[in-house]
C-alpha cells in the first residue's frame, strides 16, 4: 500500500487525518508546527514528525490542509522540490485558482500530480467525515484517491486543474450570503423583540433551515463564537473570489456586502471569531443585542 503523509493538523486538518488514519487502518504520517496537534495525533494512531522533509521522503500520497497561500506555496513547492516523481499532491486548503494553476504546472513539470481538493462542512463535518469534496485535476488521480477522499467526505470531481477551487468560491459566495442573512435577520428579529430561540424553533424546519443553520444560530443563541470556521478564513475565499470575478468580467454585489461586512469585523478586532459573530456588525447598526431569554 502506498504511504500516505498528512501535513497541517489544524482546525480541519486534524480531524480529516484522524479519519483517513481510521480508514485505512494502519498508521500515517502526520506533520504539524505546533507540538500539542502531533502529540494528538501519536495518541490516536498515528506516527508524528517535526520535519517535513520526513513526509516528503517517504510518502507517496500527501494530503495537504493549510492556512494561507504563503504556507501553502512553501509546503508544495516544498514537496515538489523533494519528493519522488509520481507522487500525488492532495490540496484540501482553500486556494486561489491562479495559485493552483502555477503549482500544478510545476508539479507536472516535475512528474508529480496535484488535486486541488478544497473542502466545505466545518468542522463539524471534518470530525464527522461528512465533508464536501470539490476535486480538479486528472480524472485517473482523481479515481487512484477516491477511496481515501471518501473517509473524508463525499468527493465530487470538478474537471481539470483548478476547477476544486473555484467550486469551493462559489460555495464560499453562496455560505458569505447565507450567514450575512442570518446575521441580519435574527438582528432585525432581536429588534423586533422576538427571542431568538423561538424564532429558530419556529424556522429551523423551513426551506431556511439545513446543516449550516441548525449548526450556526444555536451558537448564535447562546453567543458562542468560539470559531468551528473563522472569519478570517472565509474572508481570504471572497477575496479570491473578487479577484477571479474581476478576471472574467463579473460583478458580485451580494459578495461586495459580504466582504463589507467582513471587513468591518476585521477593523473591530474580531475577525478571527466564527463566521455568525458577523450579527455583532448587524448589532451596532441596529443598536440591539441577540439573546435569548431567560426562562
Amino acid at each position: 500500500m502506498k504511504k500516505i503523509g498528512f501535513m497541517g493538523m489544524g482546525l480541519m486538518g486534524f480531524p480529516m487525518a484522524v479519519n483517513i488514519l481510521k480508514g485505512v487502518g494502519e498508521p500515517i504520517l502526520g506533520f504539524d508546527v505546533i507540538a500539542e496537534k502531533r502529540e494528538k495525533f501519536v495518541e490516536c494512531g498515528g506516527i508524528s514528525t517535526d520535519n517535513p522533509m520526513d513526509v516528503y521522503a517517504s510518502c507517496d500520497i500527501i494530503f495537504t490542509s493549510l492556512p494561507n497561500h504563503a504556507v501553502i506555496k512553501e509546503v508544495i513547492e516544498g514537496a515538489i522540490k523533494n519528493c519522488r516523481p509520481g507522487t500525488i499532491i492532495v490540496d484540501t486548503s482553500s486556494t486561489a485558482p491562479n495559485i493552483v494553476k502555477d503549482l500544478y504546472e510545476k508539479a507536472k513539470a516535475a512528474n508529480m500530480y496535484l488535486l486541488d481538493s478544497p473542502i466545505s462542512g466545518g468542522e463539524p463535518g471534518a470530525k464527522a467525515g461528512t465533508l464536501a469534496v470539490m476535486t480538479g485535476g486528472e480524472k485517473e488521480i482523481f479515481d487512484e484517491v477516491k477511496t481515501l477522499l471518501h473517509m473524508i467526505g463525499v468527493p465530487v470531481y470538478t474537471g481539470p486543474s483548478t476547477t476544486g477551487s473555484i467550486a469551493k468560491l462559489a460555495n464560499n459566495i453562496i455560505g458569505g450570503a447565507y450567514l450575512v442573512a442570518m446575521s441580519e435577520g435574527y438582528a432585525f428579529a432581536a429588534k423586533a423583540g422576538i427571542d431568538p430561540e423561538l424564532l429558530f424553533n419556529a424556522t429551523k424546519s423551513g426551506f431556511i433551515g439545513g446543516p449550516m443553520y441548525e449548526n450556526k444560530i444555536p451558537k448564535l443563541v447562546n453567543r458562542d463564537f468560539e470559531p468551528g470556521a473563522r472569519i478570517a478564513v472565509h474572508r481570504k475565499d471572497i477575496i479570491n473570489a473578487k479577484h477571479l470575478a474581476h478576471e472574467i468580467g463579473v460583478d458580485l454585489p451580494m459578495t461586495d456586502v459580504v466582504l463589507h461586512v467582513m471587513d468591518w469585523m476585521d477593523d473591530n478586532g474580531m475577525i478571527n471569531e466564527d463566521q455568525i459573530a458577523m450579527v455583532k456588525y448587524y448589532e451596532k447598526k441596529m443598536d440591539t443585542f441577540v439573546e435569548k431569554k431567560e426562562k
